[in-house]
């Protein structure tokens, strides 16, 4: 028995083959839902060679962050702590304030989606593939980006 093809392959940076996708917010205005799919897109795990140690995942941009909802009584009881570092230097804000202010949805959906993907230099690197735009233009169109349905992945 030749024990050398079961050796499991393990994809490089060089191999993984990123695209740019489109995700609507609005098709799946959940937070939750819509930061868990988005996610696994980022980490590259709807694809063949998905590698855990490695950023082989696609580039997101998701447009439409503006439309985003809580379930619940979230944007009430949700907060979003900040610490300065001081004394007393500890601030909550609920996901209500949050969105009013300037990116606040955007720091609503980051905030989400980094919570669903690793920790460590790994996690930062990926979390920077990921672009959010509160309307329904994005300033990406020259890496001609794919549309694709985000109700359609599990």
């Amino acid at each position: 028995m030749n024990t050398l093809s079961f050796s499991t392959h393990f994809a490089t940076r060089e191999e993984a083959n990123k695209e740019w996708v489109v995700v609507d917010a609005a098709a799946e205005p959940i937070v939750g839902r819509l930061a868990s799919k988005v996610a696994k897109i980022l980490r590259g795990k709807y694809k063949p060679c998905f590698t855990p140690n490695q950023d082989c995942g696609d580039n997101v941009i998701i447009i439409n962050a503006s439309k985003i909802e809580f379930s619940g009584n979230k944007w009430a009881d949700k907060e979003y702590i900040t610490f300065s570092g001081y004394p007393g230097g500890q601030h909550r804000v609920t996901a209500e304030k949050q969105a009013k202010k300037s990116y606040g949805y955007e720091r609503i959906l980051r905030h989400a989606v980094k919570g669903m993907l690793p920790k460590g230099r790994l996690g930062d690197k990926i979390l920077g593939n990921l672009y959010i735009f509160d309307g329904a233009e994005h300033d990406k169109q020259a890496q001609s980006p794919k549309t694709i349905d985000i109700n359609a992945l599990k």
